[in-house]
């Protein structure tokens, strides 16, 4: 089976930074890479994530079989693997629980995008998806239905999901996520959040569009 050694580093590696930057705690949260030959390297499930290492990955196929090793996958595996079957330009999805942002979910509020950058990197406001059960069908089928034009998406008293060309990019994501979160909350309690005109905000979602046509995960690079 052809497999990226270098997708599976980038799953443990952003699992960690994720747990160090504080946007999980615990167990919480997920992350995953396709690999080249189409698989899903992923987290496995109630792992604390000092201990995750390369031969603990999840390997699965996109229908959730585990094809390589024992490990079990995180239970949020169907949300992951749904971005994976949706859009073929996704190469890293990251799942976590950053505070600011988790207020907006719980609130059930979409976070503006009245930042240049989070337009660049996520496409515009970040949505909020109806309220799922974890770790059901019917919560990836509502999460990806956001996802077509984002690079984010709420999940509704639950957390936030982010998509990505590889890991790393997906956890750049949430960071930002997470940043426009806080700025948000402030500048509300200072009066409230002023909108960018609308031509800048056409103009940076046609960037995100194009960065986004531009993602070219391993299994389709190597076909390239």
């Amino acid at each position: 089976m052809s497999t990226n050694p270098d997708v599976r580093q980038a799953v443990v590696d952003t699992a960690m930074e994720m747990f160090t930057i504080g946007l999980v705690v615990g167990t919480a949260g997920n992350v995953s890479g396709r690999l080249a030959d189409g698989s899903v390297a992923m987290t496995p499930s109630s792992v604390p994530y000092p201990d995750i290492t390369l031969p603990g990955l999840a390997i699965v196929d996109l229908d959730g079989e585990i094809v390589e090793g024992s490990a079990r996958p995180s239970s949020e595996k169907a949300m992951h693997l749904n971005c994976y079957r949706s859009f073929p330009e996704v190469g890293g999805v990251v799942h976590c629980h950053p505070a600011h942002a988790s207020m907006f979910a719980i609130a059930r509020r979409a976070i503006p995008a009245c930042i240049e950058e989070v337009i660049v990197y996520i496409g515009g406001d970040i949505p909020v998806a109806e309220y799922r059960t974890t770790g059901s069908d019917e919560l990836a089928d509502e999460v990806v239905r956001h996802l077509g034009a984002r690079g984010a998406v709420l999940m509704a008293n639950h957390g936030l999901l982010c998509v990505g060309k590889s890991p790393e990019d997906a956890l750049h994501t949430a960071a930002v996520v997470e940043h426009t979160a806080k700025i948000v909350a402030g500048a509300e309690a200072l009066g409230g959040v002023v909108p960018l005109p609308d031509e800048i905000i056409e103009n940076f979602t046609n960037i995100y569009g194009m960065i986004r046509g531009s993602w070219q995960p391993p299994h389709l690079a190597e076909a390239s």
